[in-house]
């Protein structure tokens, strides 16, 4: 029977971190999918020739990766557990002599690289996902989330505009004095918080008034990747960022959108008029027909029940009565229909027709067959299963990024440091889809020439290798030999 003696060596010559990260560590296959390396191109401008040398910017990016992949409290926490953690070390390619970096070094680096270089680690999982055929990418779901600010709601200051624009001005003076970017224009028009003045006061129905951010997302339809991100404050309408989400999504994915998937707060004419414009197709549930029937038009005739006149230009009331058109409103870009003054007071269906003095009134918007064919669109069968699908993907996709990566609070404050936060996260849930649904290992050389793909072409066999097969090669031989 052995005794250990607890005695700390003074050399480790056997130590070998290559053996004692298991080979199917997530770490190991997260190198292998996520290349860091680009960083370095990247922010070569914010450094110069003199001074002290910088911590590597691939450890710097590595060490912001690992704060959200395990979800780890603070970055002096993180820093304080990453010598007794051998597979971050590993990670990180540090040895165990190595010294370690100081918690101040990660908020200098987002501070002097900007936003970009998250934004483009975000581009680049989405495109491994597109090599790797997890993204059909022409049926997309969209919604939003609330994320809590890092501030409290005694931060508020509630005062006269005068004051309030004072007070701003204040700490963007405060905030040029500590070399912190400053915006271009307020991103707060109302109460202001001393602690974060971007966060805004927005009530949700799970809980009361607290200062916010608003995370808007797309999904893919096929496996549910993260293919565009976008950040704004809480009191932003959701279906102001469709064009911009679908925009973002064509050009990280390469592929044109031809369903898109939404509820309700999407599903507004401006929405319905570009979706149909661009030849998409709507199964966004209409906000007009879940409007229709409740307040003051309960019990009352839907402007289905109107009958068109295209020759005329013109509506038939169900009493028989016409509505002729009466002006046009060009905020909203709809022309309003009426009746003759007094015809309405007479109808024996006014009770079911109107509540208003001057009688009923209609509304014919611009491009109205494009809004027409988007509304039938929307209340087809498909659209509501694809609604159905919808609420699973869209959960389920907030819900991992809530549990296990602190998604519904915000870690710093301001707006651009918000936007760093929402595109880690999104990145990060790419990469573990990624690594959820991997290809066929290929390990040898032998197995490679068996997947080969037959094409028959011009009468004769030809070979190619497919691209998934050669991914997935790489991939393995990273992760199991530790060869490029």
């Amino acid at each position: 029977m052995g005794t250990h003696q607890p005695q700390a060596s003074l050399f480790a010559y056997r130590v070998d971190r290559e053996q004692r990260v298991r080979p199917d560590h997530p770490l190991r296959r997260v190198a292998a999918v996520v290349d860091f390396s680009f960083v370095r191109e990247q922010v070569a401008p914010c450094y110069g020739y003199n001074g002290h040398v910088s911590v590597d910017p691939v450890v710097i990016l590595k060490l912001m990766f690992l704060l959200f992949y395990d979800d780890v409290p603070s970055e002096r926490e993180l820093l304080s557990r990453l010598g007794e953690r051998l597979d971050y070390l590993w990670f990180l390619g540090y040895g165990l002599d190595d010294p370690i970096p100081d918690h101040s070094v990660l908020s200098k680096a987002r501070h002097r690289w900007g936003r970009e270089v998250f934004e483009r680690l975000f581009v680049q999982t989405v495109q491994k996902c597109v090599a790797a055929g997890l993204v059909d990418g022409h049926k997309i779901h969209l919604d939003s989330s609330l994320v809590d600010a890092n501030a409290s709601k005694n931060s508020v200051l509630k005062s006269a505009p005068a004051l309030i624009d004072a007070l701003k001005a204040a700490y963007g003076a405060q905030e040029q004095k500590l070399t912190e970017p400053l915006a271009a224009e307020s991103v707060n028009a109302g109460p202001v918080s001393t602690t974060d003045p971007d966060a805004t006061v927005v009530r949700s129905s799970s809980g009361g008034p607290r200062l916010r951010y608003k995370h808007h997302r797309a999904v893919d339809n096929a496996h549910g990747v993260i293919t565009a991100v976008r950040t704004t404050t809480g009191r932003v309408d959701e279906a102001q960022q469709l064009p911009s989400l679908i925009e973002q999504h064509t050009h990280n994915t390469a592929k044109a959108v031809d369903t898109a998937v939404a509820d309700s707060k999407y599903g507004t004419v401006e929405n319905y008029r570009h979706c149909q414009q661009l030849g998409i197709t709507t199964h966004m549930a209409d906000l007009q027909t879940k409007q229709a029937g409740t307040g003051r038009r309960a019990a009352i005739f839907p402007d289905t029940g109107f009958v068109y006149a295209a020759v005329t230009d013109t509506y038939r009331c169900p009493g028989g009565q016409t509505l002729h058109r009466h002006h046009w409103n060009a905020a909203r870009r709809v022309w309003q229909y009426r009746t003759r003054a007094g015809l309405c007071a007479g109808c024996a269906l006014r009770a079911q027709c109107t509540r208003a003095k001057d009688g009923r009134s209609l509304q014919r918007h611009e491009d109205h067959q494009l809004v027409q064919q988007a509304r039938m669109q929307a209340n087809s069968a498909v659209a509501k299963r694809d609604r159905r699908r919808r609420q699973h993907l869209m959960e389920g996709s907030f819900a991992d990024a809530a549990n296990n990566h602190g998604f519904k609070r915000a870690r710093w404050r301001r707006l651009w440091r918000q936007e760093i936060q929402d595109w880690l996260i999104a990145a990060i849930q790419n990469v573990r889809i990624l690594m959820a649904h991997p290809l066929r290992p290929v390990h040898t050389t032998a197995q490679a020439v068996r997947a080969l793909v037959v094409l028959p072409s011009a009468g004769r066999c030809g070979f190619r290798i497919d691209e998934r097969c050669l991914w997935a090669y790489e991939v393995a031989a990273v992760t199991r030999f530790g060869v490029n």
